[in-house]
């Protein structure tokens, strides 16, 4: 298994050169890589076996990751394969939506149906993205959102229940920004919103009862003014915990501090409604218990492997009542440990393997209850009066969904976790509820797996729970199975017959629960109950309280397109944002196998093109005759001085750098747009000669200190040798030349020096290789493209200068008095 993602080009490359076989195949693997930027007679001209052979077309997949398109084309001409990407290339869709596009036919075909029902964030997006698809390719596809129960879609397409006509639906989630509503009245009993009194007549619990809790342990975890501390650095899970507070109105976050020992004492920011404030980070738990004794919550983030001792260390701290853990995997034998120090220190537990819990209108863990749009959308803004306990976080989410639509809300919920041993069961939770007054009616999501549920059904026969409960065991199709099934959670296996779903949903039945048939009913049976409770009068739902709109993030909203920014950069080379990174549209790996080297991936990030080898050969070159040329030239001399005056790398090049322009180095733009502007206007050498010389101006790259026509500069010979080898046309080098002749005839060291050579044989380059227009070639030497050979070029060896001078510990320059000539007014001489 890759332990990163990669493509699947990538992977049969590594295989065929690290894996050692004899197979015939390890040497016949040919592959060309595709985009609609692709210049297929370049492709050709690089790949002539494409010609030739039959070829196979995929999608690049990534290994490791999900949307697998399944598209392939076989055995195909390379007329073939153009008219199979033809569609298909750079066009975006998810898998499902290019599904069924692409076998709209077969599915017409089968009058197949489609039923969808999709919750989360922005699922009206998706909703509204598959109804599109049904409505252009002619295939009936129903969408559904959280208004409808999770499982009612596989009544309708069975036929057993109507199919019911949906509004249109809405293009986003963002419409929790403002009250929509302008009544303050509350819905029907059945739909209601709002939360209950408290009632005296309210059925008490048994006198008799045993304690409902290990002794210490409380039986309200949460309050308005709860305070927790968070372990580890989930600025995302926080700030949805933040915006839960300010939502119900609380007066200050919940979250006093966070502890992450992987870095110091600092402040991390957060939003508090409009506003930002700052939360505190320690490095360890001991300095935020000590700060914040007001801190009675553990948020526990850490790993599978840290938990325990974190977990453990926390409850050192006699504060701490609650800790819930988020982590799974953590082995069984640590878990017990845990569970047992928790039952001596009466603190309670929760999870490990949860989601967490949530009590709407006082405090939420971490990302429970979902995004904000979720937690409005499910009324978890305030308290109802049904509580619940789930093993599953996801399933929590739903009973957040379920009974925010057929009663007046959530009161408390709780997800115990997956695991074999959660820190605390369904009969703890259910106790506490039992116990609290705001509780009317209690909902239990069990699932195949143990015997926690018959706990429930002895707390009735013994009149310790008296409230009506509603329960449903997940995994009722594992009776299906020949063999044991495991479900998804660790703890969710039938060991005996017992433990499966039937056997415990008819226990419960008999007990007195409310048992629904299925899980598809279950929303029906816990709206039917809540309405006998509101009839009796035992549930009073309260007038509706809207809460206060929180502005949404800047990111989501702009994922949403509700808004829209102008960029302060753009760019067009290089992209790091996706698995690999990308230059000018080639991802590095490709860089790589191609063995483009330096000159190649010049060609990519200066001029966004996939240059000739031979152009990439000759900038190679450029930059090797002019890394260095002794230590005497301006540029290193500056470089010098500043490495013996103690400056570092990067000040002591940049000194140097600042020497380069048109008397140091920086003539090869100057001399390309000179001769360029001769030729193009068609005067002959002698005339641009004596033009210049009448001007009075100084022909850019001719000349040169030292070397002349009887001691010629060998760089300019060896890249002179090289471009005419090797270049397909040089017109404007052949015009140098001869301008070359004319100024050495009249002084002999008016030869072409390296910096006009490597100017125009630039030229020649860019308008003649084929990957350039006129226009673009021209623009590039304009915007001075070519002075960046020798800056690239003479970094090196200002460099190689900087590390000799404190390789050599050089002291402080001084010049010496003897070199400088002191001329100074007349009347201030001695």
């Amino acid at each position: 298994m890759s332990a990163k993602a990669i493509s699947e080009q990538t992977g049969k490359e590594l295989l065929y050169k690290f894996i050692c076989t004899t197979s015939a195949i390890q040497n016949r693997f040919k592959y060309a890589r595709v985009t609609p930027d692709t210049d297929w007679a370049r492709l050709l001209q690089d790949h002539p076996w494409l010609l030739s052979q039959n070829l196979v077309v995929k999608p690049d997949q990534l290994i490791k990751r999900r949307g697998k398109l399944g598209l392939v084309g076989v055995n195909l001409t390379l007329d073939g394969v153009k008219s199979w990407l033809k569609p298909r290339l750079g066009q975006e869709a998810t898998g499902i939506v290019r599904a069924i596009r692409d076998y709209q036919g077969p599915l017409k075909e089968h009058e197949v149906t489609i039923f969808v029902r999709r919750g989360g964030p922005n699922y009206q997006e998706g909703l509204r993205v598959m109804g599109e698809v049904g409505k252009t390719t002619g295939i009936p596809i129903h969408v559904f959102g959280t208004e409808t129960h999770m499982t009612a879609i596989v009544g309708m397409a069975l036929g057993h229940r109507p199919i019911p006509n949906q509004p249109p639906t809405a293009a986003h989630t963002a419409n929790f920004l403002l009250n929509a509503s302008g009544s303050t009245s509350t819905p029907a009993p059945s739909r209601t919103a709002s939360f209950s009194e408290s009632r005296a007549d309210e059925v008490a619990p048994a006198k008799k009862a045993k304690p409902a809790m290990p002794q210490g342990k409380s039986t309200t975890l949460f309050s308005r003014h709860t305070k927790a501390i968070v372990w580890g650095m989930q600025t995302r899970a926080v700030q949805g915990m933040l915006d839960f507070d300010y939502v119900c109105s609380r007066d200050e976050p919940s979250v006093a501090a966070m502890v992450y020992p992987f870095t110091g004492d600092h402040k991390q920011k957060f939003y508090w409604g409009h506003k930002e404030i700052l939360i505190p980070v320690f490095k360890n738990m001991a300095d935020a218990m000590r700060k914040h004794p007001e801190v009675d919550v553990l948020i526990n983030f850490a790993s599978l492997r840290s938990a325990y001792d974190s977990t453990m260390e926390t409850m050192n701290y006699a504060q701490i009542r609650t800790i819930a853990i988020i982590a799974e995997g953590i082995p069984e034998a640590l878990t017990r440990k845990l569970i047992k120090k928790a039952d001596q220190k009466g603190v309670t537990i929760i999870g490990p393997a949860t989601v967490g819990g949530i009590k709407p209108g006082c405090f939420k863990i971490g990302n429970t209850g979902g995004m904000l749009d979720n937690i409005l959308a499910s009324k978890l803004y305030r308290p109802g009066s049904v509580a619940y306990v789930s093993r599953s976080g996801g399933m929590s989410n739903e009973l957040n969904n379920i009974i925010s639509r057929t009663t007046d809300g959530v009161y408390e919920g709780v997800a115990i976790g997956g695991d074999r041993y959660p820190g605390s069961t369904f009969m703890d939770h259910v106790l506490r509820y039992q116990d609290t007054p705001g509780v009317k009616m209690i909902v239990v999501l069990g699932e195949i797996g143990g015997t926690e549920e018959y706990k429930i059904c002895r707390g009735i026969k013994e009149g310790r729970l008296t409230k009506p409960i509603v329960c449903w065991c997940i995994g009722t199709c594992a009776t299906m199975f020949s063999s044991e099934v495991q479900f998804g959670h660790a703890g969710a296996c039938a060991n005996q017959a017992s433990e499966t779903a039937v056997a415990k949903n008819q226990a419960l039945k008999e007990a007195g629960v409310f048992v629904p048939r299925s899980f598809d009913e279950l929303g029906e049976i816990i709206q039917s109950v809540y309405e006998d409770l509101v009839a009796n009068g035992v549930i009073v739902p309260a007038q509706e309280v809207p809460p206060p709109t929180v502005p949404m993030d800047y990111s989501w909203a702009r994922e949403l397109g509700l808004i829209r920014k102008p960029a302060s950069f753009m760019t067009s080379i290089c992209d790091e944002r996706g698995q690999e990174l990308i230059y000018a549209g080639m991802p590095i790996t490709e860089v790589f196998k191609e063995e483009m080297g330096i000159g190649g991936v010049l060609g990519l990030l200066w001029f966004q093109k996939r240059l000739p080898k031979y152009s990439c050969q000759f900038i190679e070159m450029c930059l090797m005759v002019t890394a260095d040329h002794g230590p005497a030239v301006s540029g290193a001399h500056n470089t010098i001085i500043c490495a013996r005056a103690g400056k570092d790398l990067v000040s002591s090049l940049t000194s140097g750098l600042l020497t380069i322009g048109d008397r140091f180095g920086g003539a090869l733009d100057a001399a390309a747009k000179m001769f360029s502007k001769a030729f193009d206007s068609g005067i002959i050498p002698m005339e641009f000669v004596n033009k210049m010389k009448k001007e009075g101006k100084l022909i850019m790259g001719i000349g040169h200190r030292v070397k002349s026509i009887n001691n010629p500069d060998m760089r300019v010979q060896i890249l002179k040798d090289y471009v005419r080898q090797h270049f397909p046309a040089t017109p404007l080098l052949d015009y140098a030349l001869e301008v070359e002749k004319i100024t050495t005839s009249k002084k002999p060291n008016l030869i072409l020096n390296v910096d006009g050579l490597i100017g125009v044989a630039f030229v020649d380059m860019l308008r003649n290789c084929g990957s350039f227009t006129r226009e673009e070639a021209d623009e590039y030497i304009d915007i001075g493209a070519l002075n960046g050979i020798f800056v690239l070029g003479r970094s090196m060896g200002f460099i190689g200068h900087y590390l000799d001078q404190k390789r050599l510990k050089q002291g402080l320059y001084r010049h010496p008095w003897d070199d400088i000539s002191y001329v100074l007014p007349e009347h201030m001489s001695m």
